[in-house]
C-alpha cells in the first residue's frame, strides 16, 4: 500500500466516525411544540359574534370558542 492511500483510509475512517458522532448528538433532542388551546371568537345564544368581543368574551350570556395552536399560531391537522 502506498502512503497516499493509507492516508485517504485514514481520512475517510476519521471521518465516519465524526458523522456518526455528530448525528447520533443531534439526534438526541426532544421536540417540544406545546399545543395549547387559544380563544378565535366570542358567540353568544343566538351563534351571533357581538360588536367588540373579538376574540375573548366579556360579559355574561356568551360562549367562548377556541381552537388549538401550534407555537407557530396554525391549528394543527387533527386537532380542532
Amino acid at each position: 500500500m502506498t502512503a497516499s492511500l493509507t492516508a485517504r483510509r485514514i481520512a475517510t475512517a476519521l471521518g465516519a466516525g465524526a458523522a456518526v458522532l455528530a448525528l447520533g448528538l443531534g439526534g438526541a433532542g426532544v421536540a417540544d411544540a406545546k399545543i395549547n388551546p387559544v380563544p378565535t371568537q366570542c358567540v353568544n345564544n343566538g351563534g351571533q359574534t357581538p360588536n367588540g368581543q373579538q376574540p375573548a368574551c366579556t360579559g355574561g350570556g356568551l360562549i367562548q370558542e377556541s381552537e388549538n395552536q401550534n407555537p407557530a399560531g396554525h391549528a394543527p391537522p387533527g386537532q380542532n
